[in-house]
């Protein structure tokens, strides 16, 4: 899946739903959210998504921070968007599908592209921030802020090259007492 393709979608998604924050946005389209206790751990699974009879659902870890829930929630949704044909695969830290990586950095990339504005990125990095103090002040982990400017440089804006290269599987990585 191209990443033009993943900006189309995102675009679509918020013009259709007046650019809802996760929780409103995961009503509108009728998936039922829950929060459950899941670990506090880096290993802890943060997040999944499962069609069951028609029925979409996500389940977020209710141990992660308000921030950090949103960002995995948009995750969840992407997958929703993007691979409900797949809809017999449970989408979480545990998916173990040969594709699994290329459907989680595609999920990612429509997380970072929806929930961080092209236009508040660039003012925060045009005001002198390091990248690690922008992607603070956004409330996001720095990987998601590398998918952001490099969907932003892939688009033709003028974007240095971010310090860091995220892989599709970062939110694995993440010490969930410390985010």
């Amino acid at each position: 899946m191209k990443s033009d393709y993943i900006h189309e979608k995102v675009l679509e998604t918020q013009k259709k739903y007046d650019n809802a924050e996760p929780e409103k946005l995961a009503k509108a389209m009728g998936i039922i959210v829950s929060y459950e206790p899941m670990g506090n751990t880096s290993k802890s699974c943060k997040g999944f998504f499962v069609v069951f009879s028609r029925k979409k659902h996500i389940t977020i870890n209710s141990s992660l921070n308000e921030d950090l829930r949103a960002i995995v929630l948009m995750h969840e949704i992407a997958h929703a968007i993007l691979h409900c044909s797949y809809a017999h695969t449970i989408f979480s830290d545990f998916d173990f599908l040969n594709n699994s990586d290329i459907k989680e950095y595609e999920a990612n990339l429509f997380a970072a592209d929806y929930i961080i504005n092209d236009s508040e990125a660039i003012d925060i990095l045009k005001e002198g921030m390091s990248f690690f103090e922008a992607a603070s002040v956004l409330r996001v982990p720095p990987q998601l802020l590398d998918f952001k400017l490099r969907l932003m440089k892939h688009r033709g804006l003028n974007i240095s090259e971010p310090p860091i290269t995220s892989y599709g599987d970062f939110m694995k990585k993440i010490n969930i007492p410390n985010i």
